[in-house]
């Protein structure tokens, strides 16, 4: 087994910066092809430098002979989920089966175990035509014998802009029939502040409310000035929000969708999260957002020649019907996949 240094990336690192993203990049369309969607060097720039207080990231970068062939990740959020961390890792197609992977794990695992974490939390990709739990694919079978167990199985799907509007208005106006007491309201740039309470409170819940199979869960902060600081960091990356949401007739935000267009990407728009109050379902207002978001996108700039890319769980179909009503297909496949470390107890 080749034996990697590893170095951690820092601020002043320009380098090590551009080799991180570059292998990353590699490793994740060696798997998908160029359904792939990894950071740019600018964006992961900005997280090195100038750390949000959501999050602490630790990125490692793995040395062979001078050569950076791999590439560590491990994000530990500071004001929820406090006993868990996310981890991923990377390595060069070319230099895989050496043993390098597993020395990043045992790192990233030991670095999360130091910072009183248990619950570690991963994610592994495949080709959208290979199989439903990825029975046989790299990933899979590297995290089954590091122990971490397949959680959910989701699906990538993306949409070429821009779109025609007389579909979107059609649509739109479908879904209006069945919530004509609610409006959707949508904008671009930041939450304005007589909306961001009620925003956050339903994001926040996200995790916990959208499918999650075996994988543990917690809701995240709502906390409006920690909102605040990732949304100007957002911003210093290149990326550009888009929103939308459904006010109920008393005004109270009751879903929310939310496009992340980024300046150092030309191909990409990304779908982040969608969702609709518990108690405000059953009036197609899922459908609604995503379509009011993507008009207003739509109308604003000019997305010719790019994509709209999405995840949902394999089991989200309320979720998947909406994104085939809109033109959504399936592309490629990846599993949420989870491992809890169990924690000794000292004898009194």
């Amino acid at each position: 087994m080749s034996t990697l240094a590893l170095v951690p990336v820092g601020p002043d690192d320009d380098a090590g910066i551009r080799s991180w993203a570059d292998v990353v990049a590699a490793s994740l369309r060696h798997e998908v092809g160029d359904h792939a969607t990894p950071w740019a060097a600018e964006e992961l720039a900005v997280v090195v430098r100038e750390p949000d207080g959501l999050r602490r990231d630790t990125f490692l970068l793995g040395l062979l002979d001078g050569r950076p062939v791999s590439a560590g990740w491990l994000a530990l959020r500071l004001l929820d989920n406090l006993d868990g961390a996310q981890l991923d890792v990377h390595v060069l197609p070319q230099e895989r089966r050496q043993g390098l992977g597993g020395q990043v794990l045992d790192r990233l695992e030991e670095l999360a175990g130091a910072a009183g974490r248990n619950r570690l939390d991963a994610r592994a990709q495949w080709p959208g035509d290979g199989p439903t739990d990825g029975a046989g694919t790299a990933g899979i079978a590297f995290a089954a014998r590091r122990g971490y167990r397949f959680g959910i199985g989701e699906v990538q799907r993306e949409l070429a802009l821009p779109v025609p509007d007389d579909r979107l208005a059609a649509l739109a106006a479908d879904a209006a029939r069945h919530h004509p007491s609610y409006r959707i309201v949508a904008w671009s740039g930041p939450v304005p502040d007589d909306l961001v309470a009620g925003w956050l409170a339903v994001s926040s819940t996200l995790q916990t409310e959208a499918p999650a199979g075996e994988v543990q869960r917690e809701d995240e902060s709502a906390d409006v000035t920690a909102f605040r600081t990732a949304e100007a960091l957002q911003a210093r990356q290149g990326r550009t929000p888009w929103h939308a949401v459904a006010l109920a007739a008393s005004g109270e935000v009751v879903g929310y969708t939310q496009l992340m267009v980024p300046d150092h990407d030309p191909l990409f728009v990304h779908q982040w999260g969608t969702l609709v109050r518990r108690d405000h379902r059953g009036h197609r207002l899922g459908l609604a957002l995503k379509v009011a978001n993507l008009r207003a996108l739509q109308r604003d700039l000019d997305t010719t020649g790019r994509r709209v890319v999405t995840w949902n769980a394999e089991v989200n179909r309320p979720m998947i019907a909406v994104n085939e009503a809109m033109g959504f297909v399936a592309t490629a496949r990846s599993a949420d996949l989870q491992r809890i470390v169990a924690t000794s107890t000292a004898p009194a």
